[in-house]
């Protein structure tokens, strides 16, 4: 018989197969958490609602299509990523002509998207809507 029959082949190290777990599972993490800068997650022509469904002064937040529509003043429409542009939470309120975020407090205005409370320093981006009639679509 050889030597080589008589002793069994090392196993990795239990650190070695925690290790690489791991690593595996923050690559997989990371991944799954990447975005798209560029894109939101509906597309150009989406309905989002009606025109009557956004409050004179206030607005509404479509999660789905990523996006907060306003009316500032009567008739007049903005349309803002509901991105928060400090560490990229969703805003989820619109009270008293602010948009807000609920992961540190930036607010934004419901007139232009600009910053009205920190800690954000960029306004939320605009996107681009287009009013038909009483329908509210992507544009």
């Amino acid at each position: 018989m050889s030597s080589e029959s008589l002793h069994p082949t090392s196993a990795p190290s239990r650190r070695t197969v925690v290790a690489a777990v791991g690593a595996a599972g923050l690559a997989i993490t990371l991944n799954a958490c990447g975005s798209d800068e560029g894109s939101s997650s509906a597309s150009s022509g989406t309905v989002l609602g009606k025109t009557s469904d956004i409050p004179e002064g206030g607005g509404k937040i479509f999660k789905d299509a990523g996006v907060v529509v306003t009316q500032p003043t009567s008739g007049e429409f903005k349309a803002f990523s509901s991105k928060c542009t400090h560490q990229g939470c969703a805003v989820t309120g619109i009270a008293n002509g602010v948009i807000t975020c609920p992961c540190h407090k930036s607010e934004f205005s419901v007139t232009d998207g600009s910053v009205k409370k920190g800690p954000a320093t960029q306004p939320l981006p605009e996107e681009k809507i287009s009013v038909s009639g009483d329908s509210i679509e992507l544009a």
